[in-house]
C-alpha cells in the first residue's frame, strides 16, 4: 500500500515530533509505504534529494522561500511549488503506484499535482485541511475579497475540495463551515483531528530544571507561556494589551517564545516598556521548548477576533499532552472555546476583552488545585480524542 504525502511543513528530520511527522511514523508502523514530498526552501542553500528511512521515503524538493518571507515572495513561491513538487515526484518516484494522495494545507495549489496522479493512476484524494484559504487572509486584511488575488485563490480552493474524494477537517466547525460555504456533498466531509503520539506522562521536575536560571525566571512566580507563531493571525493588538496589563495578575509571568512577521513589533514594545513580569524570547529548539513545557503552569493561546473562519490551533495538544491548562483569547467562531469547556482543561475569552483574559488569569493563578485538575483533564481528553493511532485508522478505512 503506497501514499504519497504533499507537505510545505518542514520534515527535514521525520523523527522530531510534530501533527504531521507523527502521523507518518504512525503509517509506517501500519506498514504503509508512505512518500513524504517536503520543501527546501530557497535560504536553506540544499538541493533536491531523496532518503529513505523503514517504509518512509522523504522527498526534500528545493522551492522558494514560502515562511517568513514577504507577501510577494511567499506568493509566487506558493504558484510554483506545484510544478516544481510534480516535476521532482516524476523524477524520484517515476515507477511507484499510489493507492492515495493525502495532502495538507496551506497551501491550496496542489491542485495540479492531485488530478495528474488521479487521472494517470486513479488514486484516492484526501485533503487534510488545517486552513480555510483564500477567507482566513480576508479576515484579517491581507487582501480584500473580490480583488482579483482573491478570486484567483478562492477559484483554486473550490478546484481542490472537487478532486478531493475526502476532506478531513480539524473539528465539527471546519466540517459545518466548508460545507456552508461551497457547493460539497456532506458525505466527502470528516473530523481528522490534530493528533500527536502523546508520551508517557511525565513527572514536573521544578525543582530539577535548569530552564529557571538560564532565562532568569522566577520559580515562585505562575509561569503563563505563549510558544508558537508570532504572526497576523495571532491578533498582535491584543497581545500586547495582554503585556502591558500583564502586572495586574496575581504571581503571573508571562514567557513568549516564538518567530514570525509580528515578532519585531512585540519586541520594539518590549524594548521601549522594559515590563518585569514579561520576557519575550526568540524561537527555542525543540527539546529545549519541551523543557519549557515540562515547568509550565499555563498554556496560552491567541488569534485575532477579527476571523470568520473557526481556525483551532494545533499547540493545544502540547499543552494538553503535558497537562498544562489553557487559557485561550480568540475570535468568538473558533470551536476551541467549546473543546475546553467539554473537556474542563481551561478558561476562554473573546480577544478584544482584556479585562476578561486578566480575570481568567487570575482565576487560574489564585487556584492550584483547580489548575492542576484542569492540567490532568486536558491529557485525559487528548488520549481519548488527539491520539495518532486514532486518525491512522480514519485514513486505513478509506483504503
Amino acid at each position: 500500500m503506497n501514499i504519497l504525502f504533499l507537505t510545505l511543513s518542514n520534515m527535514e528530520d521525520i523523527n522530531v515530533r510534530g501533527i504531521y511527522s507523527d502521523l507518518i511514523r504512525e503509517m509506517d508502523k501500519k506498514n504503509i509505504n508512505t512518500y513524504v514530498v517536503t520543501p527546501r526552501e530557497k535560504r536553506s542553500g540544499l538541493s533536491t534529494e531523496k532518503e529513505r528511512i523503514n517504509n518512509i521515503n522523504i522527498l526534500k524538493v528545493q522551492t522558494g522561500n514560502i515562511t517568513k518571507a514577504g507577501m510577494i515572495e511567499k506568493g509566487i513561491s506558493t504558484i510554483k511549488i506545484e510544478r516544481q513538487y510534480l516535476n521532482a515526484i516524476k523524477k524520484y518516484f517515476k515507477d511507484v503506484k499510489f493507492d492515495m494522495i493525502m495532502y495538507s494545507t496551506p497551501p491550496i495549489t496542489f491542485e495540479k499535482v492531485i488530478k495528474y496522479f488521479k487521472r494517470k493512476q486513479d488514486s484516492k484524494t484526501y485533503l487534510i485541511l488545517k486552513d480555510i484559504f483564500p477567507q482566513n487572509a480576508v479576515d484579517i486584511n491581507l487582501f480584500k475579497k473580490n480583488n482579483l488575488i482573491w478570486k484567483y485563490f478562492r477559484k483554486k480552493e473550490k478546484r481542490l475540495y472537487e478532486i478531493s474524494d475526502m476532506i478531513g477537517c480539524m473539528s465539527q466547525a471546519n466540517v459545518d463551515y466548508i460545507f456552508n460555504h461551497n457547493n460539497i456533498s456532506k458525505d466527502k466531509l470528516e473530523i481528522f483531528p490534530n493528533s500527536i503520539k502523546p508520551l508517557a506522562r511525565q513527572n514536573r521536575n521544578v525543582e530539577g530544571s535548569v530552564i529557571y536560571d538560564k532565562y532568569q525566571i522566577p520559580k515562585d512566580a505562575v509561569l503563563f507561556v505563549y510558544g508558537g507563531n508570532l504572526g497576523k493571525p495571532q491578533g498582535i493588538d491584543f497581545l500586547i494589551e495582554v503585556i502591558e496589563r500583564f502586572s495586574e495578575v496575581q504571581n503571573g509571568y508571562l514567557l513568549i517564545v516564538g518567530s514570525g512577521t509580528e515578532y519585531g513589533r512585540i519586541n520594539n514594545y518590549m524594548s521601549k516598556n522594559n515590563p518585569d513580569n514579561v520576557k519575550l524570547l526568540e524561537k527555542l529548539p525543540k527539546e529545549i521548548y519541551d523543557q519549557l513545557l515540562n515547568i509550565t503552569d499555563i498554556g496560552l493561546i491567541f488569534l485575532d477576533r477579527r476571523f470568520t473562519i473557526p481556525n483551532f490551533p494545533s499547540r493545544l495538544t502540547a499543552y494538553m499532552e503535558n497537562s498544562i491548562p489553557v487559557l485561550a483569547a480568540t475570535d468568538i467562531n473558533t470551536d476551541l472555546k467549546d473543546v475546553l469547556e467539554e473537556s474542563n482543561s481551561g478558561y476562554w475569552c473573546e480577544s478584544d476583552k482584556v479585562n476578561d483574559f486578566i480575570e481568567k488569569a487570575n482565576a487560574l493563578t489564585s487556584n492550584k488545585e483547580d489548575r492542576l485538575k484542569k492540567g490532568v483533564n486536558g491529557r485525559e481528553y487528548l488520549e481519548e480524542n488527539y491520539d495518532v493511532t486514532k486518525t491512522v485508522d480514519i485514513i486505513l478505512k478509506h483504503l
